[in-house]
């Protein structure tokens, strides 16, 4: 195992611990707040911020874990139509883009954590918490986005151009139903499911 598998899988559970234990504190404290303020007339100052800054980690680094798995919304009308070796530049032009803006954002987010240590500023409800420390999911969560990125980057580049583009994700659907359309072309009804396929996607224009 390389040193690259190991920085891989710990940021991969960074992301997820983080992302599953941000979203779940989140709902429990805000539930417990409800409770609170309806059946016993009481509220915790804190709850709110505390709410809103877990759901803004599992937000930031559940977003990071996608580019693991290449989850974010994509159009890719355009890559289904061009001839494979376009498309494998414009693939590698579309993450080029999103590498620099991703590495960009955790820069700035870096540097701007020095002008909140500068400030001294802290969260008044949150029993005086230095900001940058919540401030600290942007520059992270975005560093490890790019490392996500970067790791796509060399996957096409190492790829074959003719092997460069996934299946679509109707074509995933039809192959987890048991109707595989590139093993099975011969079948009439599979056919069908094809042309379907194809009209779908020409009406959403490739997001499903």
């Amino acid at each position: 195992m390389t040193i690259f598998n190991i920085i891989s899988k710990i940021i991969g559970h960074i992301n997820q611990k983080i992302a599953v234990v941000g979203i779940t504190a989140g709902v429990v404290v805000a539930f417990v707040n409800v409770v609170a303020r309806y059946l016993f007339d009481a509220s915790f100052t804190w709850a709110t911020e505390l709410t809103i800054f877990s759901f803004l980690w599992s937000v930031f680094f559940a977003a990071a874990y996608c580019f693991k798995k290449d989850a974010h919304i994509a159009v890719t009308v355009v890559l289904d139509v061009v001839p494979s070796r376009i498309a494998k530049i414009m693939l590698l032009i579309s993450h080029l883009v999103t590498f620099i803006f991703l590495c960009a954002v955790a820069y700035f987010g870096y540097k701007y954590l020095f002008v909140v240590i500068d400030l001294d500023e802290k969260s008044i409800d949150l029993w005086n918490t230095p900001m940058w420390i919540i401030y600290l999911v942007i520059p992270v969560s975005f560093s490890f986005g790019a490392y996500r990125v970067a790791e796509r980057i060399h996957g096409i580049l190492s790829t074959s151009h003719d092997k460069i583009l996934k299946e679509t994700e109707a074509e995933q659907v039809l192959a987890d139903m048991g109707m595989g359309a590139k093993e099975h072309k011969d079948n009439e009804n599979v056919k069908k499911l094809n042309e379907m396929v194809k009209e779908v996607e020409k009406k959403t224009g490739g997001l499903l």
